[in-house]
């Protein structure tokens, strides 16, 4: 039987020993910065919208594993798509890991990919580093120009 725990645990490991659309992306319509004081997780989100789809985006990120693979996670989900859709998989995700109590089987086969950080519910500060980028991303579309901050 395949050890779910340790298969998600690769996965993490993966995307940020290796993350996916990692650096700066120039020409670049919207960006925003990111920071988990506590962590120590700082990010920066490119993204290139084209007639409200996210053509390209691009991210620059120094803190721990998992803020990384969420953030190389997030850019392989949300690139190609709509803005809406990408705010959909956002909300659905940080529903998932902030909610209390049960999770179904039909939410986490939702999240695609980012089932592999459900496990972040059991350690709240977690929970912050995983969703730092997703806030980026939002606070990048949203024209935020202050830092977004997980405090």
């Amino acid at each position: 039987m395949i050890d779910l725990r340790s298969l998600y645990q690769d996965v993490i490991l993966d995307h940020s020993r290796n993350p996916r659309n990692s650096g700066p992306l120039e020409p670049h319509s919207h960006s925003a910065n990111g920071n988990n004081p506590l962590c120590g997780d700082r990010i920066r989100v490119y993204v290139r919208l084209a007639n409200g789809t996210i053509d390209n985006i691009g991210f620059e990120a120094k803190g721990c594993a998992i803020s990384v693979a969420s953030a190389s996670m997030m850019t392989e989900l949300i690139k190609g798509g709509g803005v809406e859709e990408a705010r959909a998989i956002f909300a659905r995700f940080h529903d998932v890991v902030t909610r209390k109590g049960d999770i179904s089987e039909a939410e986490i086969e939702a999240l695609d990919k980012l089932a592999t950080l459900i496990g972040v519910r059991e350690f709240p500060m977690r929970i912050k580093c995983a969703t730092l980028p997703w806030h980026t991303m939002a606070a990048a579309l949203d024209g935020v120009a202050d830092d977004v901050t997980t405090e």
